[in-house]
């Protein structure tokens, strides 16, 4: 009892680890504030080999940086939109639109604002690309966790009313466990797409401006425009890599970590194990390294009572409320009115308002495009996702593979795509719809992988003990099971989809460049060129075939998924 613990080698090796790690972000710190002067900052950076060591860790810092940002985003505005009535009716479609808008659309405003915040300092367009890379994770885990939310058993509301929780107490102990496994696929969904955008992040083109910033994105910019194959072939070894490791040492970890929040009567006969976890499980590091967290977790505990507890009033003055609705949506009416008016004037006194019906009719054929993808997205990986996640040995082979599949950049096999389409005749109409696939279609594999393993064990066995097989398993019970995951990863492929054609409607490799009809590469010419009123035209055309097929498809589903098959 009294004797002193030894040094166990678990111990040794985690804690080596974590002054590793330390060590290498101190020397990482002074090339993030650099000296950094607009007119002469570099174009791109150099491809010599040996520097895709410290490329590579730039680029994961980046990545890293900008899902903690997104994890703390979701929090918050996921909860505001399924806590607030009224918050609801506007936070959705501003979700809508912000997924709708193009990482280059975000860059042409704010690589000028964060470069004038931080001057003289490579910070400001540090800043700038973590900003890029988290507009490409957040809108699809804040889908993610809204519907864990809105599709919360209502035994557990019950109880949090019954213990009289508070709103924090609710949140951390009831709200963010329940959704912990959809936001952990989703997380990981969000950071392999993000991987996507590395070089349009990394090296940035906007009014007549090219930056270029150390990392893997950059590099493999670089070795494209260079037409070098070689060392695009070696940007893709090291690419496979980085995202082997990143699957290996933290997201399997956090997928076997997340089962621990798994709600059922009946224990799963095998569960995802992660050689990681089962090492930081083992060490008292990790107890040691959160015990001076813990007090802060007791401080929030204290200075959130005052805001009341986690209960809805039952009953309340109807006219008060029709009130207040009436002057929430007079406000947010004289916003919107005025907003679309100064943007209105703005373009008809730049381009003029025909420009519009130009772009609509570019968006109509990348529309078609974002159908024909979503139609055989579903076709060919919803019976993929259900075989994978309703079995765990297949599971755990399975998705290192979707991982590493999920969360390469498909941008890197551009160069040899554009070879293919040049040497076959294939135009680049047709050949974006593949391109953009290589994008989107991970979104809807990844929810439905994550819907179906999260259908209870109970379940399971009681479809098998009454022998339900074939089509009537699938009719009534696999697929409404995995709907609301499918409806959370259609809807997020869609809007991935449409991110996508930026880069999928023009392509290079040397000298060669192709070019697609349709918005996407509409965009990207207007922020290329820094023509601000076409950039405006492009993103809220692309704002309104979003928003449209959000509003008369996708919710519509979302309303059918909460009411008919929520579990």
């Amino acid at each position: 009892m009294w004797r002193r613990p030894a040094l166990r080698w678990v111990d040794v090796l985690v804690g080596v680890a974590v002054i590793a790690l330390l060590y290498g972000l101190v020397l990482l710190a002074p090339s993030l504030n650099a000296p950094f002067l607009p007119s002469t900052a570099p174009a791109s950076v150099s491809t010599d080999p040996s520097n895709l060591p410290y490329y590579a860790v730039r680029s994961l810092v980046r990545m890293f940086i900008a899902l903690a940002v997104s994890v703390v985003f979701t929090f918050v505005y996921a909860t505001a939109a399924a806590r607030l009535r009224r918050a609801d009716k506007v936070l959705l479609p501003v979700l809508d639109i912000l997924q709708s808008v193009p990482v280059l659309g975000f860059l042409s405003v704010t690589v000028s604002a964060f470069i004038a915040l931080f001057p003289g300092s490579i910070l400001g367009l540090e800043c700038a690309s973590i900003f890029a890379i988290f507009t490409s994770m957040a809108w699809n885990m804040t889908f993610a966790f809204y519907y864990s939310l809105v599709s919360q058993p209502r035994e557990l509301d019950e109880a949090a009313r019954i213990m009289r929780l508070t709103k924090w107490q609710r949140f951390w102990q009831l709200d963010v466990p329940g959704g912990m496994i959809p936001l952990v696929w989703n997380g990981m969904m969000s950071f392999g797409g993000a991987w996507f955008f590395l070089a349009a992040s990394e090296s940035i083109s906007v009014l007549n401006q090219h930056y270029a910033l150390p990392g893997m994105g950059s590099y493999a910019a670089a070795a494209i425009a260079a037409g070098d194959l070689g060392q695009v072939g070696i940007a893709i070894a090291v690419m496979i890599v980085m995202v082997i490791s990143v699957n290996v040492l933290f997201w399997r970890p956090m997928v076997a970590w997340s089962e621990r929040f798994r709600v059922e009567e009946s224990e799963a006969a095998e569960r995802p194990r992660s050689l990681m976890l089962d090492l930081l499980r083992r060490s008292s590091v990790p107890e040691l390294l959160g015990r001076p967290l813990r007090p802060v977790g007791r401080a929030l505990d204290r200075a959130t009572r005052p805001f009341g507890l986690a209960e809805h009033p039952i009953g309340g003055s109807v006219a008060r409320e029709r009130t207040g609705d009436v002057f929430f949506a007079g406000a947010v009416s004289v916003v919107v009115v005025f907003g679309a008016w100064k943007a209105l004037d703005y373009v008809q006194s730049t381009v003029g308002l025909a420009e519009f019906g130009h772009a609509l009719a570019l968006g109509a054929a990348t529309f078609g495009r974002v159908i024909v993808l979503i139609v055989f997205a579903t076709l060919v990986w919803v019976p993929i996702g259900v075989w994978i996640g309703m079995n765990p040995r297949v599971t755990r082979f399975a998705q290192p593979v979707v991982q590493v599949l999920a969360s390469f950049p498909a941008n890197f096999v551009f160069p040899f795509a554009t070879a293919a389409f040049i040497a076959l005749g294939i135009s680049l109409n047709y050949g974006a719809i593949l391109l953009m696939a290589l994008g989107a279609q991970w979104y809807i594999l990844f929810n439905v992988i994550a819907g179906a393993s999260a259908i209870p064990t109970d379940l399971r066995e009681a479809m098998t003990s009454f022998r339900v097989g074939g089509k009537l398993k699938w009719r009534a019970f696999i697929l409404p099971a995995i709907f609301p995951s499918y409806v959370t990863g259609g809807i997020t492929a869609a809007g991935g989809a449409w991110n996508a054609s930026i880069v999928a409607e023009v392509v290079s490799y040397g000298s060669d460049t192709l070019t697609a009809t349709g918005l996407g590469a509409y965009i990207t010419d207007a922020t290329a060129t820094g023509t601000f009123p076409k950039i405006l035209v492009g993103i809220v055309v692309m704002s309104l075939y979003v928003v449209a097929l959000n509003r008369l498809f996708w919710r519509r589903l979302y309303r059918i998924a909460e009411t008919r098959y929520s579990l």
